[in-house]
C-alpha cells in the first residue's frame, strides 16, 4: 500500500509562493523531488502561475532538470492570471522543477506536492 503526504515546495517557505527572478536557464529553483527510485515512489507535482505585471509574461517550466529543452514548459501568463501550469506530473530521483520568465519577480508559483512512498 502506498502512503501520500501532502508537502510544500521545497523552493518555497511556508506555502508561499516562489517568486520567478531568473529570466533565462537555468531558472529558479521551484522544487526538488524526493530522492528516491523505487517504482511508485514519486513527487506527484501541482503548480499555479500568477502574473501580477500589467503585461503578459512568458513562463518556462523547466521539468526535470536544465539540460534538455524536451521537457520545457511554456505557457503565455496574462495579466492578473492564475494559470495550471504543472497538473499533476510526477518526478524522482533529486529531479529539479525551475523556472524563468520574461520579466523578473512579476510571476510567482503556488503550489504543493504528493509525495507517494511505497510500504
Amino acid at each position: 500500500m502506498a502512503v501520500i503526504a501532502k508537502q510544500e515546495l521545497s523552493g518555497g517557505a511556508d506555502g508561499i509562493g516562489v517568486k520567478v527572478a531568473a529570466t533565462s536557464s537555468a531558472g529558479t529553483t521551484i522544487h526538488t523531488a524526493n530522492n528516491v527510485t523505487g517504482a511508485g515512489e514519486y513527487d506527484e507535482i501541482y503548480l499555479y502561475a500568477s502574473n501580477t505585471h500589467t503585461s503578459a509574461v512568458t513562463l518556462t517550466i523547466q521539468f526535470g532538470g536544465t539540460t534538455s529543452v524536451t521537457n520545457d514548459l511554456k505557457y503565455t501568463v496574462q495579466p492578473n492570471e492564475t494559470l495550471l501550469v504543472v497538473p499533476g506530473l510526477i518526478l524522482q530521483n533529486s529531479l529539479v522543477v525551475k523556472a524563468y520568465a520574461t520579466t523578473t519577480n512579476v510571476v510567482s508559483i503556488h503550489g504543493f506536492v504528493n509525495r507517494i512512498t511505497a510500504t
